[in-house]
């Protein structure tokens, strides 16, 4: 009978990671320590979990459905320990991937009373606007805006965002302004992951329905890095309303096309371990979800 969880947890890691070493620095303990607690819970199971190369960490077939088995069952611990808990306390690692502006504009700033209730949970935020391997990554609950047709957890709407088209006084200043979505095509856009979607350039007005197909003068990765873009000058980009509010409130963004409505961006709760998710990563979203709907960001300008 398999007494120490801990070992559970580190072999759950090394597995996702397929590092000891990456799992070792996680966990606090040097590599050969790592190895050593997944050889023992291996002996003690009576069968290989892992198989280990020069180059990469894999589970054996039997480790693969080990793994499958016990990841649940870990998750279900946490609840079970957080339900007896007195005074509902939560502790321990709850881990979020979200896109950076998102994170450092609407989520960061909403946490800190959340923090405040439960000091000995470490709220780990992992940003970027490129989505992460949430199994790898041992994610306990991702924020994704747009479609989550790759999503084979459960997931929940949180909010729903505007999108706007923007540009610098500046850019309008010496190319002028589009008057209709059609006249996009003969400005400089600025691509960026929010801009990256069909629907960021589909337009309605009085029931009727305009799509633009563009090609970028200027591209990056990053939202932040698009919105940086076009406060500089180098052209026009589609973007969420929360994302840019800052910028509208200051001047150095203005927003172009305004008789056209544009289909909002969906803000979802992703859960990739479905119904075993972790009370702490639940309670996360419930906590935003309410801020959302006590104090919701203003409209953009």
């Amino acid at each position: 009978m398999i007494k120490d969880n801990f070992a559970l947890r580190l072999y759950t890691r090394v597995a996702r990671l397929g590092s000891f070493s990456a799992a070792a620095r996680e966990c606090g303990l040097s590599q050969s320590q790592a190895s050593r607690i997944v050889a023992e819970l291996e002996a003690e199971l009576g069968t290989r979990l892992l198989s280990r190369t020069t180059r990469a960490v894999v589970p054996t077939e039997a480790g693969g459905e080990f793994l499958a088995r016990v990841e649940p069952i870990l998750a279900a611990l946490d609840e079970a320990e957080h339900s007896v808990r007195e005074g509902g306390e939560l502790r321990g690692l709850v881990r979020m991937s979200m896109p950076t502006s998102f994170g450092i504009r609407d989520v960061i700033p909403r946490l800190a009373s959340f923090a405040e209730r439960h000091p000995a949970l470490h709220i780990q935020l992992q940003m970027g606007d490129r989505r992460h391997d949430v199994v790898r990554d041992a994610v306990d609950v991702a924020i994704r805006l747009g479609s989550l047709a790759d999503a084979v957890g459960t997931a929940k709407c949180i909010a729903t965002i505007p999108r706007v088209i923007v540009a610098s006084p500046d850019y309008l200043a010496r190319h002028g302004a589009p008057n209709t979505p059609e006249d996009l095509g003969r400005h400089r856009i600025v691509g960026g992951t929010s801009a990256a979607v069909p629907s960021a350039w589909r337009f309605e007005r009085d029931g009727q329905q305009s799509a633009i197909k563009l090609e970028p003068h200027f591209s990056t990765d990053e939202n932040e890095g698009a919105i940086a873009a076009a406060v500089a000058g180098l052209g026009i980009t589609s973007t969420s309303g929360w994302a840019c509010r800052r910028e509208l409130e200051n001047g150095a963004l203005v927003r172009v096309l305004t008789k056209w409505t544009l289909e909002g961006i969906p803000v979802h709760a992703y859960f990739p371990m479905g119904r075993a998710t972790r009370a702490a990563a639940r309670a996360i979203i419930d906590h935003l979800v309410a801020n959302f709907e006590r104090e919701p960001p203003a409209e953009p300008i």
